[in-house]
């Protein structure tokens, strides 16, 4: 589909959004296949303790957006990743440009929207959520920049086969690549406020001083980053 096309399909028709999916997008909790360039500071099974941390924030954050739909999109079922009973579809193959345009187009099958995001923004302020729904009113998409170079959040009202293809991830350009792709494609583009996410060690002392600091609400995490020794316990404050 060219640009033109893909521009006329976001553009058929101006759409009210009462309900938004939002993706969540996981993997199990599984020692040793989560968080994984955080595994020579935290070992596989710290790690996958502080990747559950980080997922249960995020549902309970998103829990309090009365008009949000979360779903699970994750690469298998498993119980210790769904304590909420959400419903779970599973992403697919393919790289992450395949995975989220199929969980994309999935959510908008039943809504007028559809947001996806990640797990590893702890924190993630609700006004940002509600701002990017307020985006799609007179826009084709919105993004949220991580501080690292990739993206937090990714909302829009349609998705075209292929909007997301050629796109390197998990890469120091993926948020410019994205922007200068949809761009090309002729959609308007919104952006939010940049925040951060957890990936490298380095990433660890930071999200440690927001959270001593009260710039960051993630009670899970904060525990979890006790339990590992990152964090003083809150008896020891």
């Amino acid at each position: 589909m060219d640009a033109e096309a893909i521009a006329a399909v976001f553009r058929l028709e101006a759409i009210v959004i009462e309900s938004i999916h939002i993706c969540v997008f996981a993997k199990p909790p599984r020692p040793g296949e989560v968080k994984t360039r955080l595994i020579p500071s935290l070992g596989e099974n710290g790690a996958a303790m502080l990747a559950g941390a980080l997922l249960r924030d995020t549902l309970d954050s998103i829990a309090g957006l009365t008009w949000a739909r979360p779903v699970l999109a994750t690469t298998e079922e498993s119980p210790a990743l769904n304590s909420r009973d959400l419903p779970v579809w599973l992403q697919g193959d393919g790289d992450l440009g395949e995975k989220l345009e199929r969980i994309l187009r999935r959510a908008l099958e039943q809504s007028g929207a559809a947001i996806a995001i990640g797990t590893d923004s702890p924190g993630l302020p609700l006004a940002l959520m509600e701002r990017a729904r307020e985006l799609l009113d007179g826009h084709d998409v919105v993004l949220g920049p991580c501080i690292d170079g990739g993206f937090y959040l990714l909302a829009l009202k349609s998705c075209p086969k292929g909007l997301l293809g050629g796109i390197p991830w998990s890469e120091a350009t993926t948020f410019e690549r994205t922007l200068a792709k949809l761009k090309a494609l002729g959609l308007s583009v919104a952006l939010l406020d940049p925040w951060f996410d957890i990936d490298r060690p380095e990433d660890l002392n930071s999200l440690a001083d927001l959270l001593l600091a009260g710039s960051v609400r993630a009670p899970q995490t904060a525990r979890a980053l006790a339990s590992l020794l990152l964090l003083p316990s809150k008896e020891n404050r």
